[in-house]
């Protein structure tokens, strides 16, 4: 079992030749979680082919706008007023990444943010990859309850000291990746690996306004155009696995499940999406019979995919529960 290997393998005599030659583990804490959100600190710790500690790297970001929840972060408006901007670190922060797999907890969040940025600065980042730590202790089976960050790091005995500063959050989960990517190695585990797709979409359009006198006294700076904008051109991969059915009321979500979306969310659709699709569910535009699910979080709306939902008989859930859901999906039946 994979599972016992994680606390007993050190470092494989055998190491697959597959694996990357190196990582790049990352933590950024933002404003939000919206398309237009901005990075406000960001943390890099290189690690090497088999996940020993090179260098690491900190610094604040000056988002030109509301920090955001500070209750979270602690990062206030007056410590990020000297900060430099996003465009001032991008170039040090790409050699961190350059030529490194992206490892991150929940790593499409951070991939989307860190795109962003540099979309904005109309560059790209120098990443091909990325690792989302979640995907790979459910790869490995770990006994975790759920799927945070300090549930990991106690899994492993490491002792997390500022939850959410970027620097502590990446030095934690260096430190558990590690003996998460031997327990794989030990394992000959193939790494649930994704690739990583620059917002060159963006480069087509016009240069955004950066600065506070974008938006006038009292208003955000960077980029205000329609969510639409930053949407890139893309076709999802295909779902590997069966549609298992309908969604079950009080049950779990089980891979292979179609899902859809009407209406607006929280946390910007396209994260939603590929936290689905990641979690090995089929994300569909439409709603027809076949569908497993439908998230909504206006079920009056009206709209024809909860019309439909209502016909089908599909079951509706808001995304809240959705988000929860998500935290613990069923594996398919091998």
């Amino acid at each position: 079992m994979l599972e016992d290997r994680t606390r007993a393998a050190s470092s494989p005599t055998e190491w697959p030749a597959a694996y990357p030659q190196g990582y790049a583990v990352v933590d950024v804490e933002t404003t939000g979680l919206a398309r237009d959100d901005r990075i406000i600190s960001a943390a890099v710790y290189r690690l090497d082919a088999r996940g020993e500690v090179e260098d690491h790297w900190y610094t604040l970001v000056n988002p030109e706008r509301d920090p955001g929840p500070v209750w979270i972060h602690g990062l206030t408006s007056e410590a990020l007023e000297g900060a430099p901007l996003f465009g001032d670190i991008a170039e040090e922060f790409a050699a961190r990444l350059d030529g490194r797999v992206l490892v991150a907890h929940n790593a499409v969040f951070d991939w989307q943010m860190i795109a962003r940025e540099y979309a904005r600065a109309r560059s790209e980042p120098p990443v091909k990859q990325r690792l989302c730590t979640i995907a790979l202790s459910k790869a490995l089976a770990l006994p975790l309850p759920n799927h945070k960050l300090e549930t990991l790091a106690a899994h492993f005995g490491v002792v997390q000291r500022r939850a959410h500063h970027a620097l502590d959050d990446a030095r934690v989960l260096a430190e558990a990746f590690r003996p998460s990517l031997r327990a794989a190695a030990a394992g000959g585990l193939r790494l649930p690996l994704h690739e990583c797709r620059p917002l060159t979409e963006f480069y087509d359009r016009p240069a955004p306004l950066i600065g506070r006198q974008a938006d006038g006294p009292g208003g955000y700076g960077g980029y205000r155009g329609g969510s639409s904008s930053w949407r890139p051109s893309r076709k999802r991969p295909a779902c590997p696995y069966p549609n298992p059915g309908r969604y079950t009321e009080g049950g779990r979500l089980k891979q292979g499940m179609r899902v859809a979306f009407s209406g607006d969310t929280s946390v910007e659709r396209e994260l939603l999406e590929d936290r689905a699709t990641e979690a090995g569910l089929h994300v569909s535009g439409s709603l027809s019979r076949l569908t497993s699910l439908l998230v909504t979080n206006d079920p009056d709306s009206g709209t024809s995919k909860v019309v439909k939902a209502r016909q089908y008989g599909t079951p509706v859930l808001d995304e809240a529960a959705f988000g929860q859901l998500l935290r613990d999906v069923e594996p398919a039946d091998e």
